[in-house]
């Protein structure tokens, strides 16, 4: 089987991290996001260069956006993507939308 590259929203703890480990233990690539990269520091100490610490707030649009990018550019391709990170919105389809966040604190 070929190395993979894999795109991991909130890998720095749960799930995500889960996820960053067992890839990165079957010898694959993962750019792991995380609001602190400075979580991901064991990972890239123990990987080196098979991880890439990606700063992501998934509740920023244009920096989920950037990071996917940034993730793109460094390893070029991504093969699987865990969107683990993320929020809640809730309501009727017809009254909801990514704009009704704007102004939104943690």
């Amino acid at each position: 089987m070929s190395l993979r590259t894999w795109f991991i929203t909130g890998a720095s703890r749960g799930f995500g991290r889960s996820f960053a480990q067992a890839a990165l233990a079957a010898g694959d690539r993962v750019a792991a996001t995380a609001r602190d990269t400075s979580t991901l520091d064991d990972l890239v100490a123990e990987h080196g260069e098979h991880v890439l610490p990606v700063e992501l707030d998934v509740t920023d649009r244009d920096s989920a956006f950037a990071a996917v990018g940034q993730a793109y550019e460094h390893f070029g391709r991504l093969d699987v993507v865990v969107n683990n990170a993320g929020y809640g919105l809730s309501g009727a389809v017809e009254e909801v939308s990514g704009s009704r966040l704007a102004g939104r604190s943690r």
